[in-house]
């Protein structure tokens, strides 16, 4: 594996880096609350999300003595081709699997998938194991049913931002359980995989208050469960990284994508130039390139063949 930014940088055309570079010139920069008064404010001016049509099905996994709310989007076409455990991203203390129902929806149907989005619990009112553990009790759930509660035991998970964190230590979760197997793969978008703020990457996160919110109650922030990149990560499926060259989390990306493949993993990261955190959500043709990218490898991972594959442009 090869660490020069430029190998690794994804190839994009000229004019999607320009409108990209264009776009977040004139977009005014924001950031993420500082306290739990901000953070309660934000969520009350957070408008209700946008609905999907056909809407998802709510349903509930019990399991482990947990009651996990769920999200299942259904292709329309009725034909399924593999199911995607997304789990959402939102600093762990912001964010709903129902505010990803319009892009679920897209996905199922583009890619004739089943996606099943993790009602998972906030901080700080629930920090630290909580949203872990009702990750990984869907995720054990899907591997032991979705074949016959979906037709298709073929399994991939992935998230954006906390999401991606949160879907790297329910694989390692379930390897230490002896059923990471069950997914042929993870597509990661800009994690965060160090919050002990302990290592270089990790240093440049240290001010934000999700780090407090989600383990500010845990003395040694080191722990895998909490900071993946000190994890054992043999034994790991398929990965797929995607962060942006401008994203604050770059270095934490590489980090974790070289100890993935020294741990004798199959990883790939693509970097995108001009893009910042959570670009693969904003209205440009650069993140429908790097969505595009994703979805052929998630059907390459479920074993689609390419006569089978249809990525919409």
């Amino acid at each position: 594996m090869r660490f020069d930014l430029e190998a690794l940088s994804a190839v994009v055309p000229v004019d999607q880096l320009d409108e990209a570079r264009n776009f977040y010139a004139s977009r005014p920069s924001g950031h993420g609350p500082t306290s739990f008064d901000e953070l309660t404010e934000i969520r009350a001016r957070t408008p209700a999300p946008a609905p999907a049509e056909p809407p998802a099905l709510e349903e509930t996994v019990d399991r482990d003595d947990l009651r996990v709310p769920v999200r299942i989007t259904l292709p329309v076409s009725g034909r399924i081709r593999g199911v995607y455990l997304n789990i959402h991203g939102g600093g762990f203390y912001m964010g709903s699997a129902a505010r990803d129902d319009v892009s679920n929806r897209e996905l199922a149907d583009d890619l004739e998938i089943v996606v099943v989005g993790v009602g998972y619990r906030l901080s700080p009112e629930y920090p630290w194991p909580a949203a872990p553990d009702d990750c990984e009790a869907v995720a054990a759930w899907l591997v032991e049913n979705a074949a016959s509660h979906f037709g298709s035991s073929r399994l991939i998970i992935g998230g954006r931002s906390a999401g991606a964190s949160l879907a790297l230590t329910t694989l390692i979760r379930l390897r230490d359980k002896g059923v990471a197997d069950g997914f042929a793969g993870a597509a990661l978008q800009f994690g965060t995989y160090d919050m002990s703020v302990q290592t270089p990457a990790g240093r440049l996160i240290a001010d934000e208050y999700f780090l407090r919110a989600y383990v500010g109650h845990v003395a040694d922030r080191t722990a895998p469960d909490i900071s993946p990149i000190y994890a054992d990560l043999h034994g790991l499926p398929p990965t797929l990284m995607v962060v942006g060259r401008e994203d604050v989390l770059l270095e934490d990306n590489l980090a974790m994508a070289g100890r993935l493949s020294a741990a004798g993993n199959d990883v790939e990261i693509r970097i995108y130039p001009e893009a910042p955190h959570g670009f693969t959500g904003h209205p440009l043709a650069l993140a429908r390139t790097a969505r595009r990218g994703i979805d052929a490898w998630m059907l390459e991972r479920l074993g689609i063949s390419d006569a089978e594959q249809q990525v919409p442009s």
